[in-house]
């Protein structure tokens, strides 16, 4: 399956960016809204392959704005993210044409079982591809596993996000060259927003973290062009 692009409308900003984050770092591309009417038009717009909707959102919740896109299009899988949990709840959610219903607080792992069901082809959770178990890289006098995405020095291990194995990796594929910022958004995020950059130096300085157990290992940062790793 290619990368599966979920359309999330939720008013509590916090809250989506936890969850926008964390969807990100298991390679799902996030298309996030703030309120039921632009969740509509982005759906227009972009036509996800899956929409988890806040029914509780101002201008137009996720309930009216689930039947205004069953109008034209009954297939898109809908999940509806929501603290109200009554039968008559639940009922009205599919009712309007859901196909899941999760109640908050939940667990973004259970949100992304979820939308991997919903898409694939039996209803059923696919088995995921892994890296190829020889892949390794030695970074000065630290070794990285991107398929156990930690890296190693000695007898002390770090473990890393999933974003941050696959950002490593970028940049050991290009050791001592420059990679530019605008390559590692696009190639991990989709897009250069301002949003997704900003979590790019997120990432950078916790992988600096990581690295600094060798002095030599450095991640240079070219003003305005991106980065390199050297060591």
């Amino acid at each position: 399956m290619n990368k599966i692009r979920v359309l999330l409308a939720e008013d509590e900003l916090a809250l989506a960016h936890i969850v926008r984050e964390s969807l990100e770092e298991s390679n799902i591309e996030v298309i996030l809204c703030a309120n039921g009417e632009q969740a509509l038009q982005k759906y227009q717009s972009s036509k996800p392959d899956i929409m988890a909707l806040d029914v509780m959102m101002p201008k137009m919740d996720g309930f009216q704005v689930a039947k205004k896109i069953r109008e034209t299009d009954k297939l898109t899988p809908i999940i509806f993210l929501t603290a109200r949990s009554q039968p008559k709840d639940v009922v009205a959610g599919f009712e309007f044409g859901a196909n899941d219903y999760l109640k908050k607080p939940f667990s973004v792992e259970e949100l992304i079982i979820r939308i991997k069901v919903l898409l694939s082809s039996n209803r059923l959770l696919d088995t995921p591809k892994q890296k190829p178990e020889n892949e390794n890289y030695q970074i000065g006098s630290i070794n990285f596993t991107p398929l156990k995405n930690t890296v190693r020095q000695g007898i002390n291990t770090w473990q890393l996000t999933n974003r941050e194995s696959d950002i490593l990796k970028l940049l050991c594929k290009n050791q001592h060259e420059i990679i530019p910022r605008k390559l590692l958004l696009d190639e991990l995020w989709g897009d250069d927003s301002f949003f997704n950059a900003r979590s790019l130096d997120v990432f950078i300085n916790k992988l600096r973290g990581h690295l600094k157990a060798d002095p030599n290992v450095q991640i240079i940062t070219i003003r305005t062009v991106g980065y390199r790793l050297v060591w």
